[in-house]
């Protein structure tokens, strides 16, 4: 017997492959992405999942705010929204999971690791999930890892950019053997500057549907434009031009 998991996208993420590879599935073995609360232990009605957050060990000075960077739960508060089923379309809808991770990755020959906090929330007919990324590099002219094609955007008056990956499912045996990968279901993300500038780093929202149909751009495009302004630091001068 063995379940089956549908982690982030391989591309997600301004440094695609490589941070799906080396950060995103070890995320899941480290409790980070547990489920929110669903239910009223009291017998009361299903309520919807509320952010988790996987740091533990903080002490003061070691905190994404405190190095001047959004963090995974920050993240996490953002884009479980109570109007987010409706912004997907299916308002009927409740969150059954939430959370928020703050992680990095290290390169070799690189002066500091990269800060790539991110969150997901998780509904039965959608997954969406945003993260950041402090890598300095601009969004402007950039094109995603193994081939995937590229659409330059304008979103929220900063440069952006707009295309399609695949999750990777992940098979976790239950006899302890070896977990197995393969190719999951389509997804559609967008990569936003963090200014109007674009002077390095970027946010990014991705979308992917349990069922496996495309997700439609004009829902993935309707999510970030409502979320994104409401991050903590983002500047309202530069989220609309005129």
């Amino acid at each position: 017997m063995a379940e089956d998991i549908d982690a982030l996208p391989k591309g997600a993420g301004m440094w695609g492959q490589v941070v799906a590879g080396l950060l995103l599935v070890p995320a899941l073995g480290l409790g980070a992405w547990a489920l929110g609360e669903t239910a009223d232990t009291g017998g009361g009605p299903p309520r919807p999942a509320t952010c988790s957050d996987g740091e533990s060990g903080k002490t003061p000075g070691e905190t994404a705010e405190a190095r001047g960077r959004l963090s995974g739960e920050q993240l996490c508060e953002a884009l479980n929204r109570p109007d987010l089923a409706r912004l997907l379309g299916t308002p009927e809808e409740m969150a059954t999971s939430a959370h928020g991770s703050d992680g990095s990755l290290s390169l070799a020959g690189a002066a500091r690791d990269i800060a790539t906090p991110t969150s997901e929330v998780e509904f039965a007919t959608y997954t969406v999930t945003l993260a950041a990324t402090y890598d300095g590099r601009p969004v402007a002219g950039y094109t995603p890892f193994g081939g995937h094609s590229a659409e330059e955007r304008t979103v929220l008056g900063r440069p952006a950019v707009l295309y399609s990956d695949r999750t990777i499912s992940i098979r976790f045996r239950l006899d302890g053997s070896d977990a197995e990968t393969g190719p999951g279901v389509p997804a559609r993300t967008v990569t936003v500057a963090q200014d109007g500038k674009d002077s390095g780093g970027s946010y990014e929202v991705t979308l992917w549907r349990q069922d496996g149909a495309e997700p439609d751009d004009a829902v993935l495009l309707r999510v970030a434009e409502t979320v994104l302004p409401t991050l903590p630091g983002w500047s309202p001068a530069s989220a609309v031009r005129q």
